[in-house]
Order: structure tokens, then sequence, then C-alpha cells
């Protein structure tokens, strides 16, 4: 009796159980659908936000006539494997109005948490959202699978990011980035070609061929006054000539600030690497009109010619501690990306290692692989197939000695030169008929009306907080990255 019992109450619950579970899912689908569907209908932009499955909040900070939140999105470590783990990615959301045109934002590096407007943004008056790249911490999978950092896992980290926000922000799309930026949104596009209705990028360099780099050695013998290039060349070549007092100064510094070597391999090898950074520094950052305060390399003291290296080079550059942050771009660079070699004539003699290549400055227990189709493949691509791509370039700057080309294919596609710009340039420096070409190409890639198009000056006016006059969403120590 009580065993026929225990089979009636078992057979009881298990039936209660389905049925009570089954009910309950039901009801707690339902009741997630309609809060979904509450908080899609919502006029909160954080709500609507918030709505989007895998999206957390992390802060809001107000800014007068926005909404700007940083946020945390849930994404696959491998996009070829998504039930393989996930890890949060961090992103921005500048909020304009869902009226108004989206421009998606990246530096290829961090993200900064303060808010900021990319000029396109400003351009068509627009919302932006902006991407911290994987693998910048705090946007790194734990345990770092490296393999999982290219460039296509990267774009595919923004067509989730896309796909999610384009059910909110309904009006065109334009992605931009400056520099490692302009990179990512061109590669972005390569691989997503549907998502975007134009594409901005800024200062790109595109090293097609990693062995071959003659463009920068020609670069640097014509860039700029010979006056200009001598007074550089003297002073970095002083430098060399003095390795033995300034870098008695180097090991004071380093173990003052408890700088250690160990990724570099020797404080030889940073402070040289510093010292060969300082020509192109200048170039990326600053140009010929401050040519002139560079001091007289054969009667300035000791100080000052560390000092001037320290200024435009940054003798914290190659330190583990100012290489950690990088360490994410210089696996790429020796992975993919490239990284240019120049031969610096006016040092015959005095460099003991010359331009080190990019895995020079990546921890020897992460395993790095070249590929070179990866950027053979983007270079042919855009030649043949871009459509509405805009390049801008500084006349002045290195890295636009191996830039992006336009074939026979390119579709309503422009590359311009800002003349005398550096690794700041931007559509407001070119000169006014290209100027006005861009800005009218962006407006009308961006949906906005014809007569405001017609007009070509941008719809928003300058804020001197949030236009920055650089691309860039960190403040970086000095050195070699784009």
């Amino acid at each position: 009796m009580r065993k026929s019992l225990r089979l009636m109450l078992s057979l009881s619950v298990l039936i209660g159980t389905v049925g009570s579970t089954g009910m309950a899912t039901a009801n707690a689908a339902d009741t997630e659908s309609a809060s979904t569907v509450a908080d899609a209908q919502s006029s909160d932009i954080k709500d609507r936000l918030l709505a989007i499955p895998g999206m957390s909040l992390i802060e809001e900070k107000p800014y007068a006539g926005y909404r700007f939140l940083v946020l945390n999105y849930e994404q696959p470590i491998d996009h070829k494997r998504p039930w393989a783990g996930t890890f949060q990615q961090r992103i921005s959301v500048l909020h304009k109005g869902t009226d108004r045109p989206t421009v998606f934002r990246t530096s290829g590096y961090g993200l900064s948490t303060t808010p900021s407007r990319a000029e396109p943004t400003r351009i068509v008056d627009g919302n932006q959202v902006s991407m911290e790249y994987r693998f910048f911490t705090p946007s790194r999978p734990a345990p770092a699978d490296w393999s999982k950092l290219d460039i296509w896992q990267a774009a595919s980290d923004q067509h989730r990011i896309f796909t999610a926000l384009k059910k909110v922000y309904g009006e065109n799309w334009l992605s931009t980035g400056g520099s490692k930026g302009g990179m990512t949104a061109t590669y972005y596009e390569r691989f997503y070609p549907r998502d975007m209705d134009g594409v901005v990028a800024y200062v790109a360099p595109n090293d097609v061929v990693n062995k071959e780099d003659s463009a920068y050695d020609r670069f640097f013998a014509t860039v700029g006054t010979e006056e200009c290039r001598d007074r550089l060349n003297s002073m970095q070549r002083e430098a060399l000539l003095r390795r033995a007092p300034l870098q008695e100064k180097f090991k004071t510094w380093a173990a003052g600030e408890g700088a250690t070597f160990n990724t570099v391999g020797s404080l030889d090898k940073a402070w040289e690497a510093t010292v060969l950074d300082f020509v192109w520094g200048f170039w990326q950052y600053y140009g010929e009109d401050v040519c002139d305060t560079i001091p007289d390399a054969r009667t300035a003291s000791d100080d000052t010619v560390y000092e001037t290296i320290d200024a435009y080079a940054g003798w914290a550059a190659y330190t583990d501690q100012g290489l950690e942050y990088y360490t994410p771009y210089y696996y790429q660079a020796a992975t993919e990306l490239g990284s240019p070699t120049i031969r610096q004539p006016h040092l015959a003699g005095l460099s003991r290692y010359g331009y080190q290549p990019a895995s020079n400055f990546v921890p020897r227990e992460i395993p790095m692989k070249f590929r070179p189709q990866a950027m053979r493949d983007v270079d042919d691509w855009v030649r043949k197939n871009a459509n509405r791509m805009l390049f801008v370039y500084g006349e002045n700057d290195p890295w636009g000695a191996e830039p992006f080309h336009l074939g026979k294919g390119a579709r309503d596609s422009y590359v311009y030169y800002a003349p005398g710009g550096n690794h700041g340039a931007n559509v407001a420096g070119l000169v006014d008929a290209e100027r006005e070409k861009a800005t009218a190409r962006i407006l009308a890639w961006a949906g906005v009306e014809a007569p405001e198009v017609a007009a070509a000056q941008p719809l928003a006016r300058f804020d001197a907080r949030l236009d920055r006059p650089v691309d860039e969403d960190v403040t970086r120590e000095h050195g070699l990255r784009p």
C-alpha cells in the first residue's frame, strides 16, 4: 500500500512538475517578452539599450544636449564558436536622438569614459557609438587566448554591436576612426560591407608587404625642409654618440620609477628604441612650424639632449610598464598588421639594433606567427570594392607613407591629404574644394536632406570639450604606434 501510494505520489509530483514547469516557463517567457517589448517602446534611451540581451550599464554621465552611457556588451570570445565562452566588451553611447544618423567610432585601442565627439559625428549632428577594441583591458577574455585577437574577430565584434543597436538607431550609420581606428573601420567594411552607409578613415596606415618599407625611407628623405631634417637628424645622432652619459640618466630615472625591461630584453635596447623613434615622433605629432625649437645638438648639454628626446619620443615607451597596455597592438602588428622598418643612414655605425620588430615588444610567453595574406587581402578588396569610403591623411605624417589606394572598382570613394597635416589630420584641414566635397559626401552618406548636403557645412557647432583635435580614445605614451 505504501509502495503504491509512493508511486502515485511520485507520478503526481512528476506530472505536476512537468505541468507547473511548463506553465511557469511559459509565464516567465510571456513576462520577459512583455517586459522586452515595453522596454523597447520606452521613450527613455537607457531603458531601450538595456533591453538588448547581453547589455549592462556601467555608468551614465550627464552632458548638455546628449545622454552619455558607458556599457558592457557580452561578446563571444570566438565568433566562429560562439558557444565556447564570452567576455564583456565596453562600449559607450553618445545619444542625440533616434531620429539622427549614428557614427560608429573606434580608436583601435581602449575606450575613454569621457564624452567626446569624432569629426563625422559633429558633421552629421548625430549619435556616436564607441567600441573598446578586444583584448585592451578591461575588454579582455580571461584566460586570454591570443589566437582570438585578429582583424576578423574584431570586425565581428562591431558587426554584433551594430546589429543589436540598429534596432534602436534605425537611421543611417557611418563608421570612423583615426590611425589604428581608421584601419579598424576599413577592416570592418571589408568583412561586413553591408553594415555601414559610409566610412571615414583618418590617417590609416596600409602596410601591404611588411618586408618592403622603402616608402618610409623616401618620406624621411623629403619631408619638410632640408634644414629641419638636418636639425632633427643631428639631435638623434648626438643622442647615440652620448649613449653612456644619457643612459646613466635613463638608469637613474628607471630606478626611481621602478621601471623594468624584461619584455624588450635590456635597458640598452629600450633606450635605443626610444632614440630611434625621435624623428618619427616629431613628424607624427608636430611639424615644421616647431622645428626651430629643437636645440642645436652640437652645443646642447647632456640634459638638453636627454629632455629633447623625451619630449618627442618618451623614455617610458619601451619599459615593461609602458608596453603593457599596448600588448594587443604589438601582437597584431607582429601577426597581421605589420610594422615599419626604416634605415636612417645618418645613424650608420651608431645603432646597435636598428628598428626592432613589433614581436620584440610582446611578452615571450605569447605565441606569434605572422600572416602576410591578411593585409594583402584588405588592400586588394579596397582597391576593387571600396564604396562610399573616405581616407584622410596628413601630408607630413610618416604613417601616411603607405596609404590605402583606390582602384578602378572603387565607387564614390576618395583619398585626400591635408596640406602640412600630421597624424591629427582631418576633413577641416583639407583644401577648400576637397573639404567641401568630403563634408557633402559624409552628409549624403548619413542620409541628411539635400539642402544641408549642398551647404557642405557641419550641422553641429564646434564644442571644445567634445571635439578633440586628435581622434584618440586614450592618452598615449610616445612610441612607434599608429
